[in-house]
């Protein structure tokens, strides 16, 4: 059994860096913990004193001690006086697990077929597929991720030191059941919506944990499996899924170069789900003669209209449509908005505006799913916006995208002509619709060897047989001196699978 004097142990445990941007201190408490939870540290093993493990680690003793009586704040350590520091055994017995099944235990019958009791599939549905290292590619095409470089993160510091700040610890840590943070809703009451034209109510806002998760709120609430959903084809596949995940009607709308097509089509649906800002995936922006037209079709036949004011924020050239709830007159238009194409797509903010009946059964739901958004999140954000640093931000980011959105153009003019782009104003991204015998699938994946990513389109329409020769370049996470060199090698594999037809 090792000891205390044991020193191949411990230093084969811990494994620090000067270079990682975590202090010392941390390290040893997250080695120490990893370790205890683990089961790699008996009980009754003292561990290295302070001034021996400093001597083993090449630190300072206080580092040692510091991190040595954090733990034993938190539990994880006991400290016994005159013998040292030791695994707290409540921690042990706290994770022993009742016992892992052996390989033959699965095959012993009556063993639960879950397969069989799944009521749901959601793994099977056609989704975007992004890698989680896309920074290793030399040319990240990706789309909805943010340049790390772009991210404020000095004002964003400085938010969360001000909702850690004494008060602000006090309010975050009680349990708000299901209320959202009121300087948040007042934000984005006072400064977010009425930019998009919209006033609303404080009971009217529920804070959401992206679009995504508005969007399942709602079909909860309002769509059963006869229901039928009228959705923009091609279009947004996360909404699609959670729309089919409950409905057995959801349709596909067509759309020409100025976005969702107006007419008869529509008058047998229950809901139409459009992104009129920037139309995902084709950046269209429907234009406000459209969008008086669709809320006169939905007056007629009576649907409702489910308005994702997707990258509404992310305009080039003039001042952006107003939202199309803006024009909504009879409560016709729910709608659903997010702070990820801004601040960021991790923080995972945003808000459903509604009348306050139906956003009172949204937040009871969301009490049952996560009862609210972690509330530091929240406050952090309402600070960002509050001392104006979203304002400054969206402007920076206009600049960069314009000049990348510009470049991209560019490039695509010179080495991809002759593909057919929906006009853009805006956002960040281009849709591609290349030739018709072009497999999208096949050039991503030759692409990716090349250090090229890039999102083939297929998966955005509802289709079980879509259309293979459209795909996605997103530009916001790609820097402009490196747009022209990706778009001409991506020309060149385009140009080398098509020399094989």
């Amino acid at each position: 059994m090792p000891t205390r004097s044991d020193g191949a142990m411990w230093s084969r445990l811990f494994e620090l860096d000067t270079q990682c941007g975590i202090s010392l201190q941390q390290q040893i408490r997250e080695t120490l913990v990893g370790a205890i939870l683990d089961g790699h540290i008996p009980v009754d093993v003292p561990l290295p004193s302070s001034r021996e493990l400093a001597r083993q680690l090449g630190v300072a003793r206080n580092t040692v001690m510091l991190a040595y009586q954090h733990l034993v704040d938190e539990g994880y350590l006991l400290a016994r006086e005159r013998s040292g520091f030791y695994v707290n055994p409540e921690m042990h017995r706290r994770n022993l697990a009742p016992g892992e099944p052996d390989a033959a235990a699965a095959a012993v019958e009556g063993c639960v077929r879950w397969d069989a009791r799944l009521m749901a599939r959601p793994s099977a549905q056609r989704n975007i597929v992004k890698p989680i290292d896309w920074e290793r590619y030399e040319y990240p095409f990706i789309y909805g991720q943010m340049d790390p470089a772009m991210f404020p993160l000095n004002d964003w510091r400085e938010c969360y030191r001000q909702a850690l700040s004494v008060q602000g610890v006090r309010d975050l840590v009680r349990d708000r059941l299901d209320a959202d943070d009121p300087l948040l809703v007042e934000q984005i009451r006072t400064r977010v919506l009425p930019k998009r034209g919209v006033w609303a109510a404080p009971e009217e806002i529920l804070v959401t944990l992206g679009t995504q998760n508005a969007l399942y709120l709602l079909a909860g609430l309002l769509v059963s499996r006869h229901t039928r959903v009228g959705i923009e084809d091609p279009g947004y596949p996360d909404a699609r899924n959670i729309l089919q995940m409950m409905s057995d009607a959801v349709v596909p709308l067509p759309l020409d170069e100025q976005g969702l097509v107006i007419g008869e089509h529509l008058d047998a649906c229950d809901y139409v789900f459009v992104t009129p800002s920037h139309q995902s995936p084709t950046t269209v922006t429907l234009p406000a003669g459209r969008r008086k037209a669709l809320l006169e079709r939905a007056a007629q036949a009576g649907f409702v209209i489910i308005e994702d004011d997707y990258e509404s924020e992310i305009n080039f050239l003039g001042s952006p449509t107003p939202a199309l709830k803006s024009y909504d007159r009879q409560g016709r238009v729910l709608y659903v908005g997010s702070l990820s194409k801004t601040l960021d797509p991790g923080l995972r903010i945003g808000y459903l505006v509604g009348p306050p009946d139906l956003i009172r059964e949204a937040r009871a739901l969301r009490r049952l799913m996560l009862r609210h958004p972690p509330t530091n999140n929240q406050h952090a954000a309402a600070q960002f916006l509050a001392l104006g640093h979203h304002d400054a931000l969206t402007q920076r980011l206009g600049n960069v995208y314009r000049e990348r959105w510009q470049a991209m153009g560019e490039a695509l003019n010179e080495h991809l002509p002759d593909t057919f782009r929906m006009p853009t104003f805006g956002g960040t991204s281009y849709w591609i619709r290349g030739p018709s015998a072009l497999d999208a699938r096949r050039l991503a994946a030759r692409a990716a060897e090349a250090g090229i990513f890039f999102e083939p389109g297929d998966v955005n329409f509802l289709s079980e047989r879509p259309p293979q020769h459209c795909f996605r370049l997103g530009f916001s996470s790609i820097p402009v001196e490196r747009i022209e060199p990706g778009i001409r090698r991506l020309a060149g594999l385009i140009a080398e699978q098509l020399g094989g037809y």
